[in-house]
């Protein structure tokens, strides 16, 4: 008892001293995490060496893991998917699949006999990593962009589909139709019997507690242990039933109070985990190495041809295609998992788990880079797709417009980026004056937008707002009002200070009215020609204001039912 602890102080430390270096240099903290086992472990310094120890660690830091992940996997959204996010989940998936147990058969990793490195590689190259995805998405203010809801909706489906490899991965020695099917009905006792205690039992008792935080955190973590023996006594595995105990509750009333109450936790066993993981790599020799970069380069390659490809064929453009590949080209901190339980199998070699620890840290240091950096990469990208014969699409607008007569028709308003804001402002034209909208142009990259808007008879022209050729193209030097209606914070390669600027330089005599997010940019985009700035913040203020004035006389129910009404009669083109 007294060397686990130790143990775990030791990990606990070096993981905090590597987590500070990985943090002044922005790298991921689970790469800091390994390191830190690595260092201390057995093939390390030595200061940790009881494989007692590693593995007691490791298996707690794994069930927290997986119910975390579990919480965090919300049904109602997958049930909400569009076909765009279902196909292209399905075409990455099974493609990485097939392409994954071709290649590592090829270059002759094993499968079959009781081992399946080839198996096990492949299911870990077809999952991305929610953790390096989701944090660098935030930082860079694209979550809710079509491409970063493709890519989020594409990582729910890659959790769904480790789920189902859990399930028949205990069964993988004796791999038949009977087994699979005894597997598989287990784990559907197993989910009916969470779900439904969740649903009718749960509720009441974590009513009776919500006001206590260490009973309900209490509470969550005896379900997931609760739910994980029961999952042990059903032949299938600890693990297992802690994810299943997750996804029970992600639907739960009082699912968000419990990932708070358990977050602290989780993230101290997790940092365990994965200095544990850490731990059992030994320091690798040349052909570890190789295959490291083998498995790295086979990721990035399968990514493209499973994510870029189903996207292009359902017609969502380069852009909206390209973006979802370069965001999910990693190996997934769950596919460590899935590896961690091939080796306590016995199913795969410590060279194997090795080689694919190395691709994680390889792949999770180039990702954050091409991930920040995917804007750039995909302006490059674009021009050489076309050459090489991929289409945009804007090849038959191209085309159109030239048999109308060149630089287009110019139309009086052209609308720059379509957002929110542009979505309402066209709302409220079709309402008010749906003659006006003849005389729109709007210019976006969103394949959506352009289906939609052309499809409705407003002009449309699918490019970037950023590029001066993009805004010679859509007639902005012979438009009479110009309007940019995007903030900054979702803007690519340009604010709208820079956008304002080149707009007046090619239209000395145009009406520009733009956006500002902060009061100090006002002055800035002013000053750039710009000669009406909106500030949603001091019209929201005033709406605001006029509610609590309503609320002040009794009059709330009046107003929204004011709001109803206005907004029953829109037919917004987002959401």
């Amino acid at each position: 008892m007294h060397e686990l602890i130790r143990d775990i102080t030791f990990s606990i430390l070096f993981a905090w001293v590597l987590g500070l270096a990985a943090h002044f240099f922005r790298q991921p903290l689970i790469l800091a995490y390994l390191v830190g086992g690595f260092v201390i472990g057995p093939y390390g310094i030595g200061w940790v060496k009881s494989q007692e120890s590693i593995s007691t660690i490791s298996e707690l830091g794994l069930i927290f893991m997986l119910f975390m992940i579990g919480l965090e996997i919300d049904l109602k959204k997958i049930i909400r998917a569009g076909k765009v996010i279902l196909f292209a989940a399905g075409g990455q998936l099974i493609g990485a699949c097939l392409l994954g147990v071709a290649f590592f058969v090829a270059i002759g990793l094993s499968l079959g006999s009781g081992k399946f490195d080839a198996l096990y590689l492949t299911v870990a190259c077809a999952l991305s990593s929610t953790v390096i995805i989701v944090k660098v998405l935030y930082e860079k203010r694209e979550l809710d962009t079509l491409p970063g809801r493709i890519t989020l909706g594409i990582l729910v489906l890659q959790d769904i589909f480790a789920i189902l490899f859990l399930a028949i991965q205990p069964s993988l020695d004796n791999l038949q139709i009977g087994i699979v099917l005894v597997s598989i009905g287990r784990v559907g006792a197993l989910v009916a019997t969470a779900m439904i205690l969740s649903r009718f039992v749960l509720p009441r008792i974590f009513h009776q507690i919500a006001r206590n935080p260490e009973l309900v955190m209490l509470g969550a973590l005896a379900w997931c242990f609760l739910i994980g023996e029961v999952a042990e006594r059903l032949h299938l595995s600890r693990e297992m039933g802690s994810l299943v105990a997750g996804v029970s509750l992600s639907t739960f009333p009082y699912a968000l109070d419990v990932t708070a109450k358990v977050t602290t936790l989780r993230d101290f066993f997790i940092t365990l985990f994965f200095v544990a993981l850490g731990m059992t790599i030994p320091i690798p020799n040349s052909s570890t190495i190789w295959l490291a970069l083998v498995i790295a380069l086979f990721t990035v390659a399968s990514r493209v041809l499973t994510t870029f490809l189903p996207l292009y064929a359902m017609k969502q453009g380069l852009r909206a295609s390209l973006l979802p590949a370069l965001n999910l080209a990693q190996i997934s901190e769950f596919s460590l998992v899935i590896i961690q339980t091939g080796i306590i199998a016995g199913h795969i070699t410590p060279q194997t788990s090795s080689a694919a620890s190395f691709a994680f840290v390889i792949l999770a240091v180039l990702s954050t880079f091409v991930i920040m950096r995917s804007d750039q990469i995909t302006r490059w990208a674009i021009p050489v797709l076309k050459r090489i014969g991929f289409r945009d699409l804007d090849h038959t607008q191209t085309s159109s417009d030239e048999h109308e007569g060149g630089h287009g028709a110019a139309r009086r308003i052209v609308i720059l980026g379509f957002f929110r804001a542009a979505s309402a402002l066209v709302s409220e034209i079709e309402r008010q004056n749906k003659s006006l909208l003849d005389q729109i142009s709007v210019v976006d990259f969103n394949p959506n937008v352009f289906r939609t808007l052309t499809a409705r008879g407003i002009h449309v022209i699918y490019g970037d707002i950023s590029n001066i050729d993009t805004l010679l193209h859509a007639g902005v030097g012979k438009a009479e009002i110009i309007i940019l209606s995007v903030p900054d914070s979702l803007l690519k390669g340009a604010n709208n200070e820079k956008l304002v600027r080149h707009v007046r330089s090619m239209n000395p005599d145009a009406k520009i009215i733009s956006t500002a997010d902060l009061l100090a940019d006002v002055a800035d985009i002013y000053a750039a020609g710009a000669d009406y700035v909106t500030v949603t913040r001091v019209t929201d203020a005033a709406e605001l204001y006029k509610v609590i004035d309503a609320a002040d006389q009794g009059l709330l129910d009046e107003k929204r039912a004011e709001m109803d009404g206005l907004l029953s009669e829109r037919r917004e083109v987002l959401p």
